[in-house]
């Protein structure tokens, strides 16, 4: 799924969280996309949609936990940034954005694609030799509580980070918990939402056309 701001827009591979390629999802690309980005949303889940928390776990887990599945994950995560990149000059610049299940992937992508400049993650992280194989400048958009993404998870994810020498931004939110940016949820938080869409407009526009 592709929105665009014109072909010359800078370029964002946006990965979706467990549910899928969702109307959320979809929306946010909208957003990105008359923010003034060519957006590209893989479907990771190849056109399966989970409605609820017990749906999304079995239909990620099943994903995951085969070796065939893992696979497909990644060389469909590829497959967008060399899209992307396909677009442009060589030296390009691409940024990627994840939710939860899709953060790692948003951040596993850029140690595989070094047009990858800028990665941002909402809720979600990853950890071990991955945070070294990428160059890209890290946003974070993390929940007060949230037992799927705990302080201790978002501590080591920014040391790993910065340990590697990449360039990171931690942000918190107060009052919210996982998913406060999906207006299809309970958690859904607008006004933390707003603030994480805002600052995630102002890190790619920073990353992908004033050093372009």
């Amino acid at each position: 799924m592709a929105r665009t701001a014109g072909q010359d827009a800078p370029g964002v591979a946006l990965y979706h969280a467990w549910w899928g390629l969702n109307e959320d999802v979809i929306s946010f690309a909208e957003r990105l996309a008359a923010a003034g980005f060519h957006v590209l949303a893989p479907d990771l889940f190849r056109g399966e949609v989970a409605a609820s928390i017990e749906e999304a776990e079995r239909l990620s887990s099943s994903i995951e936990q085969d070796a065939g599945g893992r696979e497909s994950l990644a060389a469909i995560s590829l497959a967008a940034i060399d899209r992307l990149a396909g677009r442009g000059q060589a030296g390009t610049r691409i940024g990627t954005v994840g939710f939860s299940f899709g953060a790692a992937w948003a951040v596993w992508t850029a140690g595989r694609r070094e047009q990858v400049s800028a990665s941002v993650v909402y809720y979600g992280s990853i950890t071990g030799p991955t945070l070294a194989a990428g160059r890209s400048a890290v946003l974070g958009h993390f929940a007060e509580q949230d037992p799927y993404e705990t302080a201790e998870n978002v501590a080591a994810f920014e040391e790993g980070l910065r340990e590697a020498g990449r360039e990171v931004s931690i942000q918190r939110y107060p009052g919210t918990g996982h998913w406060f940016a999906e207006p299809s949820r309970d958690a859904y938080r607008p006004e933390a939402a707003n603030l994480a869409f805002d600052r995630t407009v102002e890190f790619l526009s920073r990353e992908l056309t004033a050093r372009a």
